[in-house]
């Protein structure tokens, strides 16, 4: 009888842990999963999320989330919504209850929007050969502006690259500016700006927007042809005008130096014997 009872109590402990491993393992194989596991919608848009479980026989499941959604599709195991208007940064759950128990997964989403306008500005836009002028980049707004870089190019070459960092959770702007100094190449190859956004760290692709291609006039300071004629012929006519303004003067003084002498002598004539007359005996 007490071999018996100790079976007995034995087989109910393995009873209890078999019950209890079974109940232990079966949690562990209820899993719930999203597709994609990160998200990037563009501002203001929709995407689609999925959401699924490793019970083979769930009770309930869903998303939980603010937006607007639609259930497009569903199955025992899966359900495939819709969200719609996502303005910003945000988190989905998708759960699952099965057993009595409820499974969650989390989904990042992310908002973005692209660098659809992009302008490139010379200043100025005519320059003397190794005089200074601006390169200016703008991109009015764009998100995440953490995920941009800015590029200036020349021709294939690459000048300058910028990259921003994080700031508030909107569409920014984004500039770049560099100063430079005219050469000939400079004036030989078409500036432009690109814009890219890369989104791979957020489950997402990388995109790119290119500016108008813009021209940079560059002149050098030499004399062409015509200049060199003009300037010595200039030169010898100006000569020449202050050569003869000089004679005119230098004879007009000759000529009035002989007429005021001629005259003075004659006064002098005229007046000596009112002299003589004017002393006193």
């Amino acid at each position: 009888m007490l071999e018996m009872s100790s079976l007995s109590r034995w087989g109910l402990h393995a009873a209890l842990l078999a019950l209890l491993c079974c109940s232990e393992s079966g949690e562990a194989a209820f899993e719930v999963y999203t597709w994609p596991e990160r998200l990037v919608v563009e501002s203001r848009g929709s995407g689609m999320v999925n959401c699924s479980t490793s019970c083979a026989q769930p009770e309930s499941g869903g998303l939980e989330t603010n937006l607007e959604k639609t259930l497009l599709e569903e199955q025992p195991q899966w359900k495939s919504y819709l969200i719609s208007n996502v303005s910003q940064d945000m988190v989905l759950i998708c759960y699952f209850n099965c057993a009595g128990k409820q499974q969650t997964k989390s989904l990042n989403v992310s908002v973005y929007q692209l660098p659809k306008q992009v302008t490139l500005k010379l200043q100025p836009m005519w320059v003397t050969l190794g005089k200074p002028f601006t390169i200016e980049c703008r991109v009015p707004t764009v998100e995440p502006i953490e995920s941009l870089t800015l590029t200036l190019l020349r021709g294939k070459e690459t000048l300058h690259s910028q990259t921003f960092s994080g700031g508030a959770p909107a569409p920014q702007e984004a500039r770049v500016a560099l100063n430079s100094t005219a050469n000939k190449e400079d004036g030989l190859l078409n500036f432009s700006c690109q814009a890219e956004l890369d989104l791979r760290a957020r489950g997402g692709s990388v995109f790119r927007s290119i500016s108008e291609n813009q021209v940079l006039e560059v002149y050098e300071p030499t004399l062409n042809n015509q200049t060199i004629i003009i300037f010595p012929v200039v030169s010898v006519l100006l000569f020449l005008f202050v050569t003869s303004v000089l004679l005119c003067f230098i004879f007009g003084q000759h000529w009035r130096q002989r007429r005021t002498g001629t005259y003075g002598v004659r006064a002098a004539w005229k007046r000596l014997p009112q002299v003589f007359r004017a002393q006193p005996a």
